[in-house]
């Protein structure tokens, strides 16, 4: 965060205005869209972050994802949050493996459902001591904060925060062999009509690189994807948030193929360096990553998913 985005968001948070405007680089950043972003400790997620990596790898079926998951709920718990475990048998390579998505559910004051959604796993890389820092525990530990923001706040929509499980492949990247818990779940709920209560996803994956590079995931549903991409540039953001296109198969797509609006942010930096590599650790990650990432979701959850409820 730049010199001049760390004093207007200071100026903010002492109790400026909601209808003041404020210039951050070349773009005008409206008081009511830094005051969302309040309350997001990029610290905080750095410490859930290095739990999680203290747990080692962390692989669908794994005591340390077990032990993971037990973190996580101990978390949300503190949080106030509402927790639903999400069980279920995945028919893998590798044969069937337990797995558990954790939901937690911050009711808002309609049924109307916002999900912000990551994985926790880690990749089964034989033969590598693979910790996810970036690529399993980013996400994890972006979600754990925002539960502990959107939990202090009165929300107009209901928030669902999920972490699905095995979203990593068990042998090899394939249509049947990766996303168990986003495939489940979006099965699970369509089989229970509660599909339609979903107004939308936002999915995050891979967003603590030190050279933070969101690119636009060609996937997403294109209305959504623009705000991000907005909203991140209100924010003055978009050094990070660069906008160049990529397809990427994610979580998000068994909701896409079912009529959920869905975005993925995600930072495809680590595909040219350390991806699936041991080099994926704590030391390529950044709390300043975190945080903007979780600032920019925030504020799009502000500038339209709770505006229309």
């Amino acid at each position: 965060m730049n010199t001049a985005t760390k004093t207007a968001v200071g100026l903010i948070l002492v109790g400026i205005a909601a209808t003041a405007v404020f210039e951050i680089g070349r773009y005008r950043a409206r008081a009511d869209v830094l005051t969302a972003t309040a309350g997001f400790s990029g610290e905080r997620a750095f410490n859930d972050l290095r739990q999680l990596v203290q747990l080692g790898p962390r692989p669908a079926g794994s005591e340390s994802l077990e032990r993971a998951r037990a973190y996580i709920e101990s978390q949300l718990s503190a949080a106030g949050a509402e927790i639903w475990d999400d069980p279920f048998v995945a028919t893998t390579p590798r044969g069937k493996i337990p797995m558990t998505n954790v939901i937690s559910v911050i009711n808002g004051e309609n049924p109307t459902v916002v999900i912000l959604a990551g994985h926790y796993d880690t990749a089964r890389i034989d033969g590598v001591q693979f910790v996810g820092a970036n690529d399993g525990g980013s996400s994890a530990a972006l979600l754990l904060e925002m539960a502990r923001v959107l939990s202090r706040r009165t929300n107009r929509v209901t928030y669902w925060l999920v972490f699905f499980d095995g979203e990593e492949a068990l042998k090899k990247w394939m249509p049947n062999d990766s996303l168990y818990g986003s495939r489940h779940l979006a099965e699970k709920l369509a089989s229970d009509g509660k599909l339609s209560q979903i107004k939308a996803m936002v999915l995050v994956d891979m967003v603590a690189d030190r050279h933070l590079n969101i690119l636009r995931e060609s996937n997403s549903t294109a209305w959504l994807s623009d705000l991000v991409f907005r909203t991140a540039r209100t924010l003055g953001y978009r050094k990070s948030f660069s906008g160049g296109t990529f397809p990427v198969e994610d979580d998000h797509l068994p909701f896409v193929a079912r009529g959920v609006p869905s975005v993925d942010i995600i930072d495809l930096t680590p595909f040219g360096d350390y991806h699936h590599t041991a080099r994926d650790s704590i030391d390529k990650c950044s709390p300043e990553s975190l945080a903007v990432v979780g600032q920019v979701a925030l504020a799009t959850l502000a500038e339209e998913l709770e505006r229309t409820g």
